[in-house]
C-alpha cells in the first residue's frame, strides 16, 4: 500500500528538520514551516511500526477545514495548504501547554474517574458519573508539552505558579478553547456528531496570538453519534464513536497501553487496511464531503514538487 511513511527533504533556504510522531517539519528561511503529516500513526505516545495509508491526508484535511472555519475567533498559523498532506504557515513560538477541553467523561478522564479520583487538572468532578456522562458544564484539563516521553496533567494553577505561561495569556488561551469548542460542537451537531473532547495548541508572534497544529482531528478529539446516544447511556452500551480510540482499544485488547516492558502487537495488512478504510470514514462523516484519493500514487515526489512550487511563491 502507498503510504508516506517518512521524508528526507531538502528544500531551498531550509533551515532545520523536525521529526514528530506524525509529523515531518521544514523550517524555511526561519520564516516559514512546511509540515508534512505523515501516515505514520502513534497510541500512548509511541510511534507504532506501520503506516496508515491516507491517514495524513485524513488529518490535514480535516485540520485545514476546521481552521478555515474557526479565523474568526482566532488567528491561526496557516499559510497555505498546497498539496493534500501539507500545510505551510509561519513560525510561531509555541506555549508549553496543551490545552485539552472534556464536555462529556470519557478517555483519560474516564480512566481517572473509574480509579476514584474526583479532580483532573485541578477541576473537581461531581459524584455519580458514569463513562461518556455530559459534563455539568466543559471543563478544561491541561498538560504539559513533552518533547519526549509522555504529556503531564497540569492544573491552572500549576501553570501560572511554575511562570509556564503568563496569566494574562492564559485567560486569553482559556477563552479561545472555550469558543474554539463551542464552534466545534455547533459544527459537529450539524453532521449528527457530539464533540466529546478535543485539544488545542497556541503560539505566539510577538505579542499575537496564533492557533497552531491541527484542531477537531480524530487524531486530537473524540466524537460520539449523537442519534441513540442518550439510550446507549441509559442502557449502560459503549457509545458509537468517531476518534482514534479504537486504535487504543485494539492496542489495550492485545496488552499494549505505552508501559515498560510492553510490545505493540503485529499489526498485519488487514488490520492496517481496517485501519485506514475507518480514517476514510471519519473524514466523510466529520467532513460531510466524499474522500478523494490523489491520482498521483507516487505520494513522496508528489509531496516535494507542491512544497518546492508553493515556496517559489513565498
Amino acid at each position: 500500500m502507498n503510504a508516506l511513511k517518512e521524508t528526507h527533504f531538502n528544500f531551498p533556504n531550509q533551515s532545520s528538520f523536525y521529526k514528530g510522531k506524525v509529523r515531518d517539519v521544514y523550517t524555511i528561511d526561519n520564516k516559514y514551516l512546511a509540515m508534512v503529516v505523515t501516515d505514520r500513526i502513534s497510541a500512548f505516545d509511541v510511534v507504532l511500526p506501520e503506516p496508515i495509508p491516507y491517514k495524513g491526508q485524513v488529518l490535514n484535511q480535516i485540520a485545514a477545514t476546521f481552521l478555515k472555519a474557526t479565523a474568526d475567533i482566532v488567528p491561526n498559523w496557516v499559510l497555505a495548504v498546497p498539496d493534500p498532506n501539507v500545510t505551510i504557515g509561519r513560525i510561531c513560538e509555541p506555549f508549553k501547554v496543551e490545552m485539552v477541553i472534556r464536555g462529556y467523561l470519557a478517555g483519560h478522564a474516564a480512566r481517572e474517574y473509574k480509579l476514584g479520583k474526583r479532580t483532573v487538572c485541578g477541576v473537581t468532578l461531581p459524584e455519580g458519573l458514569k463513562e461518556n456522562d455530559k459534563l455539568p458544564e466543559p471543563i478544561i484539563t491541561p498538560t504539559t508539552k513533552a518533547a519526549v516521553g509522555h504529556d503531564e496533567d497540569i492544573s491552572r494553577g500549576d501553570i501560572l505558579a511554575k511562570g509556564i505561561v503568563t496569566e494574562k495569556d492564559y485567560l486569553k488561551l482559556e477563552a479561545y478553547t472555550r469558543a474554539l469548542y463551542k464552534r466545534g460542537t455547533e459544527m459537529a451537531a450539524k453532521r449528527g456528531l457530539i464533540l466529546v473532547d478535543t485539544k488545542y495548541e497556541f503560539g505566539k508572534v510577538g505579542d499575537e496570538i496564533f492557533l497552531i497544529d491541527e484542531i477537531h482531528t480524530p487524531d486530537s478529539s473524540r466524537y460520539f453519534y449523537k442519534e441513540g446516544y442518550q439510550e446507549r447511556q441509559e442502557k449502560g452500551e459503549a457509545q458509537k464513536q468517531l476518534s482514534k480510540e479504537f486504535v487504543r482499544q485494539w492496542l489495550i485488547e492485545n496488552g499494549f497501553q505505552g508501559k515498560e516492558g510492553q510490545e505493540v502487537p503485529v499489526m498485519t495488512p488487514e488490520k492496517v487496511l481496517s485501519i485506514s478504510e475507518r480514517y476514510i470514514e471519519l473524514y466523510q462523516q466529520i467532513i460531510g464531503e466524499k474522500f478523494v484519493k490523489p491520482e498521483n500514487k507516487d505520494v513522496v515526489n508528489r509531496v516535494e514538487q507542491n512544497i518546492m512550487l508553493a515556496l517559489s511563491n513565498f
